[in-house]
């Protein structure tokens, strides 16, 4: 589902956004609890340099629109009143659906929501652009999975479609001084970063936990190579930063040849 965010720079980290929700998926470890949804808002209020950016992406897009871990609407709302198109949303967590529904019936737009697994992707019409805000790739615990989404978005995109996504760039500075300590915004929780799996856990004091598995830009490549994509940009933000050693934000846009 929904989007996944570490904010250094208000040191909390958090979102959520991934968990199977049917007996058919086998999505190894829960990283989504439903707990979540309920504040949800709260935990997204800082996450909005990231709207403007598919927004753009979507108006340049000739076709039909597909938000991946499309959560509450927070971005596929604006996307439809930008472009005045319906956009697919698929999702896992049918608490943050029922949010996305309800959304776009008060802003008056067209979603087209999906409860589904990304790693199952089926369309039957080719997409003009497919996006994945927030860092929700990023809930797939391995790179199997990662693999699985991407050979499912590649057929599914019309010739010269794009493929979009943001992610982590993990900084094992910002993991020390994260690690173990006790936060209160923008809720009472607990960061743990387990460096042998790649994986970051936050748990909230009720004990819902998110969790999201970080990967490196070699791994990026390699599933955009194995997926038959063109690499069309990596930057560093949202506006277009170049992407440098200090990065803290993969911001990738891919092209089906």
């Amino acid at each position: 589902m929904s989007a996944h965010f570490l904010a250094p720079k208000r040191e909390c980290a958090s979102d959520i956004g991934w968990k199977p929700v049917s007996a058919g998926c086998d999505a190894g470890p829960v990283t989504w609890d439903e707990r979540f949804a309920g504040d949800y808002e709260i935990w997204s209020a800082h996450m909005i340099a990231d709207i403007a950016f598919y927004v753009e992406l979507a108006r340049r897009a000739n076709g039909p629109l597909v938000e991946l871990a499309v959560g509450n609407g927070r971005v596929a709302i604006p996307v439809a009143r930008a472009t005045g198109q319906r956009v697919i949303g698929i999702d896992t967590s049918p608490a943050m659906l029922e949010q996305a529904r309800a959304g776009a019936a008060r802003a008056g737009v067209d979603l087209d929501l999906r409860l589904a697994d990304m790693r199952d992707l089926d369309l039957t019409e080719p997409a003009a652009l497919i996006y994945c805000p927030a860092r929700a790739l990023l809930h797939l615990p391995t790179w199997a999975d990662r693999r699985r989404t991407f050979e499912r978005v590649t057929p599914v995109l019309a010739p010269a479609g794009r493929f979009a996504w943001n992610a982590l760039a993990f900084n094992h500075r910002i993991a020390a001084t994260l690690d173990g300590q006790h936060q209160q915004d923008p809720g009472p929780h607990t960061v743990h970063h387990a460096v042998g799996d790649n994986r970051i856990d936050l748990v909230r004091d009720d004990g819902a936990t998110s969790r999201l598995w970080w990967a490196t830009k070699n791994e990026w490549l390699g599933l955009i190579d194995v997926a038959g994509l063109r690499l069309q940009s990596l930057d560093g933000g949202f506006a277009g930063e170049p992407f440098t050693d200090d990065s803290q934000e993969y911001v990738f846009i891919t092209r089906r040849p």
